[in-house]
């Protein structure tokens, strides 16, 4: 995929560089990342871009035709949060970058979701391969820092005191994402809040700012709602299905309704066939299928080969899906002439009052093992861990 780039880059890459990559990006988030980093970026063609765009917008189009209810009851009953939103404030989409069977490289639908991914870290990423290799910068993303400062902090931050505004995890100091929590702090003027600390007091929400007692107004939510059930002895003033004064950014509901959910009822050419468990036809093969829960993360929970036994032993059949396997097609040449897989996922903000989302950022995952996320990338070798990607 765009030979010219991927040699320059191959020719100039070494251990130093790489080291300075790292070390750069540990400097401006204050901390280092404790997920893997690729040596590489990913290089992709002005072609493959447009098919990437094209399945977007299809997508995006057929999920605002569907009726509300339709969306509502992706929501489990014990997880519904109140002052639901018409829109998601954040629309990640997932592609595997495969061959299809005529030889075509094409993007596949893997999943999507309403939830925010590393959005200023990519940025700042994608910014720090240019400053360690400059010839990026003939392809970089065109959209200035300045501007997309400014489109998360009006989506963000709106009209308030960045300290009414908060960036919600529960134990954040542990998370893997935490650099782009500190470099969103930096961007943004906002403070990290872990769920056990925020105080409530009737309708209204507090926190700690520099032993001030301060409310909050807006949530820039990063927790795993559902998560939430799997850590004992949890003890916080404040339950998300309360009802409570404050702007969810983005609603929690969302990340029920824009999820695996969708796939059985999407459809497009680079959207792989996809069905509820306990809908899955007798006409079709298991070994075809990959099977999913719905509301997993991080690609917990996942069966690249899942087999009747697997299946029938499944209680909550409506809680799955089989999806069609899609080939990953190895393309990413390293510096020893062996070939790394890739996926690219691409961060788009939903304003209120827009018709479509706006596309700021994307972010890349590069393997040689079977499954694409970083927590799967066992395997010592290089050109593998989290991405960025570059169109020419």
């Amino acid at each position: 995929m765009i030979p010219k780039y991927r040699k320059q880059f191959n020719k100039e890459f070494s251990d130093e560089k790489y080291s300075q990559l790292k070390g750069i990006l540990a400097e401006k988030g204050g901390i280092e990342p404790t997920f893997r980093i690729s040596e590489s970026p990913i290089f992709l063609t002005k072609e493959f871009e447009s098919k990437l765009i094209d399945a977007s917008e299809s997508i995006i189009s057929q999920i605002k035709t569907l009726p509300a209810e339709i969306l509502q009851k992706a929501i489990p009953d014990n997880c519904r949060v109140p002052n639901d939103t018409d829109k998601p404030h954040f629309f990640t989409i997932d592609f595997g970058i495969c061959r299809s069977e005529n030889g075509a490289i094409e993007p596949q639908l893997i999943e999507l979701q309403a939830f925010p991914s590393l959005y200023v870290f990519q940025k700042v990423y994608e910014e720090t391969y240019c400053e360690v290799y400059p010839f990026l910068s003939e392809i970089r993303n065109p959209m200035s820092h300045e501007t997309f400062k400014n489109h998360l902090k009006e989506l963000i931050v709106g009209d308030e005191n960045p300290e009414n505004v908060i960036l919600l995890e529960i134990f954040p100091e542990k998370q893997k994402t935490a650099i782009d929590f500190s470099l969103t702090e930096k961007l943004l003027g906002i403070k990290t809040v872990c769920l056990t600390k925020v105080k409530k007091e009737g309708l209204k929400l507090y926190y700690e700012n520099d032993e001030k007692h301060t409310e909050i107004k807006r949530i820039y939510n990063r927790v795993i709602f559902d998560e939430l059930d799997n850590i004992p002895d949890l003890k916080t003033e404040f339950d998300f299905r309360e009802e409570v004064d404050v702007k969810w950014i983005t609603h929690p509901n969302w990340f029920f309704k824009i999820s695996k959910f969708l796939l059985p009822l999407l459809k497009h050419q680079f959207v792989p066939k996809s069905y509820f468990l306990h809908e899955f036809p007798e006409h079709e093969s298991l070994e075809n299928f990959v099977l999913k829960p719905l509301f997993s993360f991080a690609g917990s929970g996942v069966n690249l080969n899942p087999t009747i036994e697997i299946t029938s032993a499944i209680k909550d059949k409506e809680n799955y899906i089989l999806q069609r396997k899609v080939n990953y097609e190895p393309l990413f040449e390293d510096i020893n002439r062996e070939f790394s897989k890739a996926e690219i996922r691409l961060l788009y903000i939903w304003r209120e009052n827009d018709e479509y989302p706006i596309l700021l950022e994307n972010l890349g995952r590069m393997t040689k093992a079977a499954m694409v996320n970083v927590d799967f990338n066992k395997k010592d070798a290089i050109w593998i861990g989290s991405s960025n990607a570059f169109f020419g």
